[in-house]
């Protein structure tokens, strides 16, 4: 059965520039916020557009690599037709075995390919921070009757220079790449993420091989000679995060901006696109710049701006800014909104305590009770909850029960 598309991700970057982070290390395998590493982002993208084979083609310190990807179980890539799968350069009777460019990296992987059959063929970068929908990728490439399409980013006319630049017409359609140019002629930079239909994209890779001279890169090569045969080339337009964390200085700034998900636009905590890794299946944890936590266990993917003391947080728990937490157990995926005061009491899955509400109190030596609310109940902003009570159904603005 043919795929529609399938993923070829480039994952054998050395990173130099990032030094001591990449020594025994590939740049795609490097740590990043908190609880991932850089490739979980081009796998989960694949994971959340529906491409299910990806062929992630390694070279430079792979073994951690290999290890991490393992059989794809974390990305649920763990399939019998599809999947992912690690393709390491191999000895073949002719010769060539190490990865020469990008685009040869892709040549010596053909058969694995066409065991596919895909229409389409989308080529990542396992170096780069980026949360993309590949699907409206693919949708703005059949819908121009593209062969090969390019996503590109706006970016400042003074950095344009760092960058291969595409400059198109009103329609998209590239006209000319310029790598690198001291003079640029457009700031859409490409983002190194190619969609092609399948039968050009062998055509062209097959003619690069028989090239001598030629560098086997797609941004030298590949490129430049689909130019030369004024094939249909468009350019899609991307205005989400992205960030390429070939540096020192790019990787600490693209992990400070996971800490300032409004403004940045990279937002791990988002259940619409979720992050996958082979870790567990929540984010990490995160405390906000005016919350104070003592003495407490806060499990993954908590979000704490307010004050929790001597509790203990299971995963996903909210709790926002000016609401305070004492002496508590407070189950995952519950949200304690601004103000609330929860103290001494046990509060279950799925539970949103409202605003200025009041669950429980600290014991006295006439009141030893634990305040109980089940699970999934709502309870209204302002509501008082004794500390005794035994909450299993929502409770409205205002209301008391003791």
């Amino acid at each position: 059965m043919a795929k529609e598309m399938i993923a070829m991700l480039l994952a054998g970057g050395q990173g130099s520039r990032l030094y001591a982070l990449t020594e025994k290390l590939a740049k795609p395998a490097v740590p990043f916020g908190g609880k991932y590493r850089i490739i979980d982002f081009p796998i989960s993208n694949c994971v959340n557009s529906g491409i299910d084979t990806v062929g992630v083609l390694t070279q430079y310190q792979p073994l951690v690599l290999n290890e991490y990807i393992g059989n794809g179980q974390p990305w649920d890539l763990d399939r019998l037709y599809g999947g992912i799968h690690v393709l390491p350069p191999y000895q073949k009777a002719s010769g060539s075995d190490w990865y020469k460019g990008t685009a040869n990296a892709i040549y010596q992987n053909i058969s694995f390919i066409e065991r596919y059959d895909p229409e389409y063929v989308i080529i990542l970068s396992g170096d780069q921070i980026c949360k993309q929908d590949y699907n409206e990728f693919l949708e703005f490439h059949k819908a121009k009757g593209a062969e090969f399409s390019v996503a590109v980013m706006e970016v400042p006319w003074d950095e344009a220079s760092r960058f291969g630049l595409m400059v198109t017409d009103e329609n998209d359609k590239i006209t000319e790449f310029q790598e690198k140019p001291k003079n640029p002629k457009s700031n859409l930079a490409s983002m190194g993420i190619y969609i092609f239909n399948w039968d050009i994209l062998k055509k062209y890779l097959e003619e690069d091989e028989e090239d001598p001279n030629s560098e086997n890169d797609f941004g030298n090569n590949i490129i430049p000679n689909l130019l030369r045969d004024n094939r249909k080339m468009y350019a899609h337009r991307f205005s989400g995060y992205w960030k390429d964390v070939g540096t020192i200085s790019s990787l600490w700034e693209a992990n400070m901006e996971v800490l300032d998900p409004e403004n940045s636009g990279i937002d791990l905590f988002d259940d619409e696109w979720k992050v996958y890794s082979r870790n567990s299946g929540m984010n990490g944890h995160k405390i906000g710049e005016n919350a104070v936590v003592e003495n407490s266990m806060i499990t993954d993917g908590c979000r704490i701006n307010g004050g929790v003391k001597h509790s203990v947080l299971f995963a996903g728990v909210k709790v926002e800014e000016g609401a305070v937490v004492e002496d508590a157990v407070i189950m995952g995926g519950t949200t304690i909104k601004a103000g609330a005061v929860v103290k001494h009491c046990i509060i279950a899955e799925n539970v949103t305590v409202g605003e200025n509400a009041v669950v429980g109190a600290m014991p006295t030596e006439d009141e030893k009770g634990v305040a109980t609310i089940g699970a999934n109940v709502n309870v209204g902003a302002g509501a008082k909850i004794g500390p005794n009570a035994m909450v299993r159904n929502d409770v409205k603005d205002g209301e008391e029960q003791w």
